[in-house]
């Protein structure tokens, strides 16, 4: 195929020369001798007539075209691969998790009563106890307020009795007030005999009548 190339080489230059036309070099295409599909000068270089147009040797194909002198007849190069896939995105962080649900109160409400002897300001036997426990009763709880009523029987004179109901409804705010409980959350008040709650003729009533009625209202938080 060299000698192919160069032969036609000669006769390419021949022609030229009998037409009176000039053999033009080209622009620099190298061509392979050993197999190219076009006429070469001596230099490799692929010959072009006066037109510019490549000359072509008896053996060329499609194959042997070069995109410099048949660029239609050369299969453009594949196309450059994608580019990568970025990598996927980190998986999102957890969720945070929820609050602790925020404490509540609870309005509270207690009642106790005390018993008490005629005439005597102070409690019975079991007057200590049932304060004790009441006082038990308020750990945790934010105090609003106490109310103490004193009562009595309807025996004796009525000043006298609410005198007597007032008294006693102070002995049990002291006692109280020793129990830690604020003074100045306890409020107290006499009723005197105006307020029974069972019958004044018999002795079993007049006892029930006799008495110290305590009133909580506080809070009380709660954690749920």
């Amino acid at each position: 195929m060299r000698n192919s190339a160069k032969l036609g080489y000669l006769f390419a230059a021949a022609t030229l020369a009998a037409s009176g036309a000039v053999l033009a070099q080209g622009k620099d295409i190298k061509g392979d001798p050993k197999s190219s599909g076009y006429v070469l000068s001596p230099n490799a270089n692929v010959v072009v007539d006066p037109f510019g147009l490549c000359w072509r040797t008896g053996f060329f194909s499609k194959g042997l075209a070069l995109v410099e002198c048949d660029p239609s007849l050369v299969p453009p190069p594949p196309p450059p691969p994608p580019p990568p896939a970025p990598p996927p995105p980190p998986p999102p962080p957890p969720p945070p998790p929820p609050p602790p649900p925020a404490p509540t109160s609870e309005k509270v409400t207690f009642a106790a009563d005390v018993r008490f002897a005629t005439a005597n300001p102070s409690g019975d036997q079991d007057a200590q106890a049932r304060l004790d426990d009441l006082v038990s009763k308020l750990q945790g709880v934010a105090l609003e307020v106490v109310i103490v009523q004193g009562h009595t029987d309807n025996v004796g004179q009525a000043a006298a009795n609410e005198r007597l109901s007032l008294s006693r409804a102070e002995s049990v705010k002291k006692y109280l007030v020793s129990k830690g409980i604020e003074a100045n959350r306890i409020y107290t008040e006499g009723k005197g005999a105006s307020q029974p709650i069972a019958d004044n003729r018999t002795p079993e009533g007049r006892a029930k009548n006799r008495r110290v009625e305590i009133e909580v209202v506080g809070t009380r938080t709660i954690n749920r």
